[in-house]
This record gives C-alpha cells, structure tokens and sequence, in this order.
C-alpha cells in the first residue's frame, strides 16, 4: 500500500485535518520556506497527533547538533534532509533517515548510489534553481521509476495533485508520495477538501487499497 506523507504543516487544524482523512505521515519544515515552522509550534502541533501518525522534520543544510536538538524537542520520528547532506550525515541519523533528491535528468539518478544503506528512503523531488521543494512543479515520472531499479524506498514529490496522482502512482508505483503545495489555498494552510480527494484517490486506486 502507498503510504501518504502531507507536508509543510504549520497549524492544528490542517494536522488535526490530514490525521483523520488517513494520511501515514506530517511533515515539518525547519529550513527557509513560506511553510516553515518554529520548534515551539512544531511540538505543540505534534503533541496533539495521535500514535502511528508519523512526524516529519524537513531540514536543509542544518548543523546535525542542531537537527538533533530539534529532533528531540518536538518529538520527531523521522528526518528529512532536503539540502547537500554527505551520505556519512545520512546515515549518522539511521534507521531515521530520509534523503531527497532533485532530479534534473536521468544523470541525477546517479547521485543516488553513494546513498545506499544510508538512508532509510530516497525522495525524488523536482529540480529548481535555489529552491528545495515546494515548487508546484513535476518532473518526469519515468525518471523516477527508473529510480526504483537502484533497489531503495522511493518517495514521489513534486508537483502531486488530486488531478495527477493516480497516473503518477501507476507509473512510479512508488513506496511513498508526498505531497505539499498540491493540497493547498496557499503555502502553509491546506485546502481540506483537496486533502480529502487526494488521499481518497490513493486509497481507492490498486496500489492503495493492497
């Protein structure tokens, strides 16, 4: 079954929202974004989200110390490093790893390899000139099934929405999607009924119902 993450929470009501459409995972960015979030506001949101909800920080160049300091105050069960982060930080934070990718072309796969079994999974995200996700942008998917071959969990970001998400699915057939700007009004507060479609769709569909 495809696992949801919905990500660049930054109040209750979309996280209370997200938690009972179905969605497996929140995420939480901690780095330079319209989305982002204090470690204050992060924890409190956490606190309120039930178990098996897993919690997602998103951090891009940020000093380990101070990832594991924000890891630990808000109660984070996963992190996501969305910058240049070497193999040997990745796997320093193991088995609570997860490392994205900006995928260009088919020569961006590569950079994949020296990641292997240092990361728990591989986000393949949309490339963007001094941006780290959050686009709104898609990139070619069959780029990203051919990801699948390297042998990794492979999470599909970048440019998910209600309207593309089951093609998407059916040709990446991916262990994970995760989907910010898609299911919003604007960034950093959801539109519940999008989240609602979207994640009605993947559950309904082959590939989330297994």
């Amino acid at each position: 079954m495809v696992k949801i993450k919905i990500c660049g929470i930054t109040n209750h009501r979309d996280a209370a929202s997200a938690v009972e459409l179905g969605t497996d995972a929140v995420g939480f960015v901690f780095a330079p974004s319209p989305r982002r979030i204090t470690p204050e506001r992060a924890q409190q949101i956490i606190n309120a989200i039930p178990p098996f909800v897993q919690t997602v920080g998103v951090f891009v160049n940020e000093r380990p110390d101070v990832i594991r300091q924000i890891m630990r105050f808000c109660g984070l069960d996963l992190i996501q490093f969305h910058g240049d982060e070497p193999p040997e930080v990745c796997e320093d934070f193991m088995p609570r790893s997860i490392k994205a990718f900006q995928i260009r072309d088919r020569s961006g796969l590569h950079a994949i390899t020296p990641y292997k079994g240092k990361t728990k999974a591989m986000l393949l995200d949309t490339y963007a000139d001094q941006k780290r996700g959050g686009t709104g942008k898609r990139f070619d998917w069959n780029l990203a099934a051919m990801g699948k071959t390297l042998g990794v969990p492979i999470i599909l970001a970048g440019g998910l929405t209600p309207s593309n998400i089951e093609r998407a699915i059916s040709m990446v057939n991916p262990f994970a999607v995760d989907v910010g700007s898609g299911v919003e009004d604007r960034p950093g507060k959801k539109d519940h009924l999008l989240m609602e479609r979207l994640i009605k769709i993947i559950r309904n569909s082959d590939y989330g119902s297994e």
